[in-house]
């Protein structure tokens, strides 16, 4: 398995966590009070939205050549490193 392949892995598996813990945000929105719903549903929303940033991006790397792949890798750490940042954040105001 070459470097890239092993890097695609490894995004993936953290994507397929955070739709996981989008869907736990979500049961846990569902049930909250009523005034605090809209401000839980918000920020899954951006959650969702970087989600889907961060899933072009692993697209991006998949059709790129196992030459180039690595000029992507810096745009994606980066998108990466924001999307686990909101997460973090978005969990600690769920608790």
């Amino acid at each position: 398995m070459s470097m890239k392949q092993v890097y695609e892995k490894k995004l993936q598996a953290q994507l397929d966590e955070w739709s996981a813990e989008i869907n736990k945000l979500r049961a846990k929105a569902d049930g909250a009070a009523a005034d605090k719903q809209l401000e839980y549903y918000k920020k899954i929303e951006e959650l969702q939205a970087m989600q889907v940033t961060a899933t072009n991006k692993l697209t991006e790397l998949k059709n790129a050549s196992d030459d180039a792949w690595e000029d992507l890798k810096v745009g994606i750490d980066s998108a990466w490193d924001s999307l686990g940042h909101a997460f973090k954040s978005a969990t600690s105001r769920f608790k």
